[in-house]
C-alpha cells in the first residue's frame, strides 16, 4: 500500500471540510497511520477519558474512515463509529455496542442506504 499517497489524499479530504463547521460543533480531525491503515478520525476531546490526549485515551468515542490493503483490493473504504471502553468515561451511561448500533442505524437512515 502506498501510505504516502493515501495520507496525502486523506489530508486533502480533511482540508475540504470547512473549519468553521467543525469548530461550531467542537469537532477535531486527525489523519494518521493506524494498524497498517491510513485513517481519518473525527472526534471531540470531551468524548475521551483524557482531554489532553483524546486520541490515545483508553476510553474514547470517534468516527473514522480508513483504507488498507484489503480495502484497496475490494475497491472499498471502511468506516465505523468507535466507542472504546465508554464505561470508563465520566458522565456517560451507554454501552459501546449500543452506542455504535444506534449510530449505524441513524447513519443508514440519513444517507438513504437503509
Amino acid at each position: 500500500m502506498d501510505f504516502a499517497f493515501y495520507l496525502q489524499q486523506f489530508h486533502w479530504a480533511a482540508g475540504e471540510i470547512p473549519g468553521i463547521k467543525l469548530d461550531r460543533k467542537g469537532l477535531k480531525l486527525s489523519v494518521d497511520i493506524v494498524l497498517e491503515s491510513v485513517a481519518l478520525k473525527v472526534y471531540k476531546p470531551e468524548w475521551s477519558g483524557d482531554q489532553q490526549s483524546p486520541l490515545d485515551a483508553m476510553g474514547r468515542i470517534f468516527f473514522s474512515v480508513w483504507v488498507n490493503d484489503k480495502a484497496i483490493q475490494e475497491d472499498r473504504i471502511y468506516y465505523n463509529i468507535h466507542a472504546l471502553k465508554v464505561r470508563e468515561l465520566k458522565n456517560y451511561r451507554i454501552s459501546g455496542r449500543s452506542f455504535a448500533q444506534d449510530f449505524r442505524t441513524e447513519f443508514f437512515i440519513k444517507t438513504g442506504l437503509m
